[in-house]
């Protein structure tokens, strides 16, 4: 009896563990075989558009800095930081006794050689005309007083020493009568004492020149209208030629400048649109386009200097050097395919940003990953163009340790599978708006 009631129960327990086998193994053979659940976004049209961002600062046209070209102490100063100023306005006046004395003495130096010239051209020449016609007379008068001395001689009236006294008195009057008109000459429009006396007036008048060019030199004015950007002088101070006192940003159209990346300079043109905001108003937006790009780099900072021109007016609270950050649009595709970059497959290299680069993508094709390579083209720091390899509606595979050929299952790509990663329901153009939000 007792061995005929052990054989069933042993036969229940083995059908049960039989069957626990079974589920057991059934549910493995489902886990391992079942086929994973991975990210996935649809390929579709939307504009795509390249910006480069970066810091820039304001800049003046043009940045002069003034200074004294005298020594001498500081008397007053007329201007404040900030203050705008006109052309030959003045910033600054030295103390200038010194030099009003010089002056005045330079100015009567002048006043004394302009006399001594107007005497020789009036009573120097009167009075040289009334010697030169005493000076005939008297030589005609020895001339007659010798005629007679002579006649008497030969007559035997007088003695031979009375006739050489008559021919000394001719020869006295002679040369007197060459000295005045020697000095009727000198005083001539082209005699020596006159030139002479030109000469010193002119030397005179340069010292007068030279001495109110210095007194000039004590006051400091605007080379043109501008804004002073820096006051470093102050009254009773002294001041040496070389030394900047002011700095002053001339009147012109505002620019911006700023130092980009070397590595970004293929992506800048000249005219390229810029939007603008300042960093302590960020409220505030303004555009501006590319003027110029500098011909040589900073080798130091591996940097080129772009300078930017506004499109309108400045705004009033730009400041000089004040900093702003600013969008540059370097490229555009009004529509094109659009794939986000987190669907590019990280085991398989594309050359970054190269147009006709290829790399491959998974794509889910009747349930199976399907490995498709595909060429790609301008890119952002969110999204890629897809010249070739797929059409619009397929469905790209994002993430996942994934094999060709492997059967597979999606749901829509979440906004943390990475950077241009779209929510569920989010198109391509949404990612795109996110990407160009930050």
């Amino acid at each position: 009896m007792t061995g005929s009631t052990t054989e069933p129960k042993r036969r229940y327990w083995l059908g049960i563990a039989f069957w626990v086998l079974v589920v057991v193994g059934g549910y493995a053979a489902w886990f391992f075989l079942r086929a994973p659940v991975v990210e996935a976004v649809t390929v579709q049209a939307a504009p795509l558009v390249r910006t480069l961002q970066f810091s820039a600062r304001v800049a003046a046209l043009s940045r002069v800095e003034v200074g004294s070209t005298i020594t001498g102490r500081v008397a007053q100063v007329k201007v404040d930081e900030g203050a705008s100023v006109r052309q030959g306005d003045v910033l600054l006046q030295l103390e200038s006794d010194e030099l009003d004395a010089a002056l005045a003495q330079a100015v009567a130096a002048e006043k004394q050689a302009q006399a001594r010239l107007a005497g020789l051209r009036s009573t120097g020449r009167v009075a040289a005309t009334a010697a030169t016609a005493q000076a005939a007379a008297n030589l005609r008068a020895a001339a007659a007083e010798l005629a007679r001395t002579e006649q008497l001689v030969a007559q035997g009236f007088l003695s031979a020493s009375r006739l050489d006294d008559a021919r000394r008195a001719v020869a006295v009057a002679q040369a007197q009568q060459d000295s005045a008109q020697a000095q009727g000459q000198a005083i001539g429009e082209s005699g020596s004492d006159l030139v002479q006396a030109q000469a010193q007036l002119a030397v005179a008048q340069a010292a007068t020149a030279a001495a109110r060019a210095r007194q000039a030199q004590v006051i400091v004015r605007a080379p043109a209208d501008a804004r002073v950007l820096a006051r470093d002088v102050e009254p009773g101070q002294i001041v040496q030629p070389g030394r900047a006192l002011l700095a002053l940003a001339l009147d012109g159209p505002t620019q911006l400048s700023a130092q980009v990346d070397e590595r970004f300079l293929d992506q800048l043109r000249p005219g390229q649109m810029a939007a603008v905001v300042a960093d302590a108003f960020p409220a505030e937006r303004f555009t501006a386009r590319v003027l110029t790009i500098a011909p040589a780099v900073d080798a130091q900072r591996g940097a080129i200097e772009v300078r930017f021109a506004l499109e309108q007016a400045a705004p009033d609270y730009l400041r000089e050097d004040m900093t702003l950050s600013v969008e540059v649009e370097t490229a555009r595709r009004d529509s094109t395919l659009v794939l986000p970059l987190a669907a590019l497959r990280k085991d398989v290299h594309a050359a970054d940003g190269d147009p006709g680069g290829t790399v491959r993508v998974l794509v889910q094709a009747d349930g199976r990953a399907e490995a498709r390579t595909v060429r790609l083209g301008l890119r952002n720091l969110a999204l890629v163009e897809v010249l070739e390899g797929l059409a619009d509606g397929d469905t790209v595979l994002v993430g996942g340790d994934l094999q060709d050929g492997q059967r597979v299952r999606t749901r829509p790509m979440s906004t943390t599978a990475g950077p241009g990663a779209a929510a569920a329901g989010q198109d391509a153009g949404s990612a795109l708006t996110n990407a160009m939000g930050r």
